[in-house]
């Protein structure tokens, strides 16, 4: 994901005593109250009210930030993250349960468990397109872990972060969650805590910055990053249906999305009918909107411009752009080099190449040269290449004959794989995230049956220990 540098500087720019807050909030873990599935049932239940209730009051910090529509704002930050929060208040007390393993014999007497134990103090670090769901949305397993948490919103999106900062504290526990505003020395200086799990939402290059400052503590990470999700369509796809929803996906909060489709891959039999496709759809859901798409800030527009200006690639659909407005047009370039920036970079913004293929398999190829991304997707009517591609593209998670739903579903894994992350949310897959799965033996002392395998050792029990062990 394309987000701001965390790059080191003198002076943090925050009012908030760092090492004071994380050590309250140890305090607080070490009193046992967030052990307790009451307390973890109370705070999720508090984060989706915290969520509906103030709905209006987040989608109007996201049309400041990113002049997000409220309906976007609802699906992608408000229903997904209090739809979370509600199916892990309903489930944790099932996954806290103990689960006992069918020991071996030579185990026997006793027994055995993975006991679901709480981190302890954890850090998440969230991205600023969607500034809700991508903070408050990994901080549910967080707390149905039983874990105390230092939350730290994106600067970018600066109304969300300080909407985040007042509702935070009114609806959750203050000595157990906590908000701190910041920019990237603020992110450093939280690292420097030495926090017990530390999930961080971004870019690749900053990833590996977090990683680097984690593993001098020897601090677990999660790490949801980005990178170029590719859109194979191949010759059999409903070429109609796969345009409007490569469209409508990509225009979602302007394509400044981890997991929007980044390039389609378009096998040459249908790739014109698809760009005519993609055209009519654009007309459609843009309809009034003739300005273009809104880009988070400056830098941001003027990098994405760059690139569109540099392309080898045939404009296809808009490519204008509105620099006082920050706007640039839903785009669609066709066959652009390889080499350059459309293709080398995450484009986070509303361009769309199109490559030509000849066949599957070389879009399979196209695909697999490139590093794993954080999400794959795939049109096809046809079983044998569906199972093809699910079998041959490695990617952080994969949609077949849709995009991004992956993301929306509490029943699966969230995460990448490779450079675009490491480890996985949502869901009981969030929970065990920030759990650490403790095993558990208990052994009776009489009869002291294992008695045989104490010294002196003899050949009698070396025997039966053989055929025991």
């Amino acid at each position: 994901m394309t987000t701001e540098s965390v790059a080191p500087v003198e002076v943090s720019s925050t009012t908030t005593d760092i090492p004071a807050t994380v050590r309250r909030l140890r305090q607080t873990f070490a009193t046992g109250r967030t052990r307790s599935v009451e307390w973890r049932k109370g705070q999720l239940r508090a984060l989706e009210r915290l969520m509906t209730e103030n709905e209006t009051a987040i989608a109007d910090a996201l049309d400041k930030d990113l002049g997000r529509s409220p309906f976007e704002a609802w699906l992608a930050d408000v229903a997904s993250t209090a739809g979370e929060a509600a199916f892990a208040a309903k489930n944790v007390g099932k996954w806290m349960k103990r689960r006992h393993r069918l020991l071996e014999m030579s185990q026997l007497p006793g027994r055995g468990w993975v006991e679901h134990e709480p981190y302890g103090t954890v850090l998440i670090i969230g991205a600023w397109n969607f500034p809700f769901a991508l903070t408050l949305g990994p901080a549910v397993g967080a707390i149905a872990a039983g874990n105390t948490v230092v939350l730290k919103p994106s600067e970018v999106a600066p109304a969300s972060a300080a909407l985040m900062a007042e509702l935070v504290p009114r609806y959750l526990d203050k000595d157990a969650i906590a908000v701190i505003e910041g920019d990237g020395a603020v992110s450093q200086e939280l690292i420097a805590q030495g926090f017990d799990h530390l999930l961080f939402t971004g870019g690749t290059e900053i990833g590996r910055k977090v990683y680097e400052g984690a593993a001098a503590h020897l601090t677990p990470v999660t790490l949801e990053l980005g990178g170029k999700s590719p859109v194979i369509v191949s010759a059999d796809a409903d070429v109609e249906v796969a345009a409007k929803r490569i469209a409508w996906t990509k225009l979602i909060n302007s394509g400044q999305i981890c997991i929007a489709p980044d390039y389609v891959i378009a096998e040459a039999p249908i790739r014109d009918q698809l760009v005519d496709r993609i055209r009519a759809a654009v007309q459609e859901f843009e309809a009034g909107n003739a300005a273009g798409k809104k880009i988070v800030n400056e830098r941001h527009f003027n990098r994405l411009t760059t690139a569109l200006a540099a392309t080898k690639g045939q404009v296809a659909v808009g490519g204008g752009s509105d620099p006082a407005g920050l706007k640039i047009q839903p785009t669609v370039v066709v066959d652009p080099d390889p080499g350059e920036p459309l293709m080398t970079d995450e484009i986070f913004g509303p361009i769309l190449p199109i490559v030509t293929v000849q066949s599957l398999t070389e879009a399979i190829d196209f695909v697999n040269a490139r590093p794993k991304p954080l999400a794959a997707y795939l049109f096809t009517k046809t079983k044998a290449v569906r199972e093809r591609v699910i079998r041959e593209v490695p990617a952080g998670g994969m949609v077949i004959n849709h995009l991004l739903f992956h993301f929306a579903t509490h029943k699966l894994p969230f995460g990448g794989v490779g450079p675009s992350g490491l480890g996985a949310y949502h869901g009981k897959f969030g929970f065990e995230e920030f759990s650490h799965r403790k095993s558990v033996m208990t052994k009776p002392t009489r009869p002291d049956i294992a008695a045989f395998i104490y010294p002196p050792y003899t050949e009698k029990a070396w025997k039966l220990a053989r055929k025991l062990f």
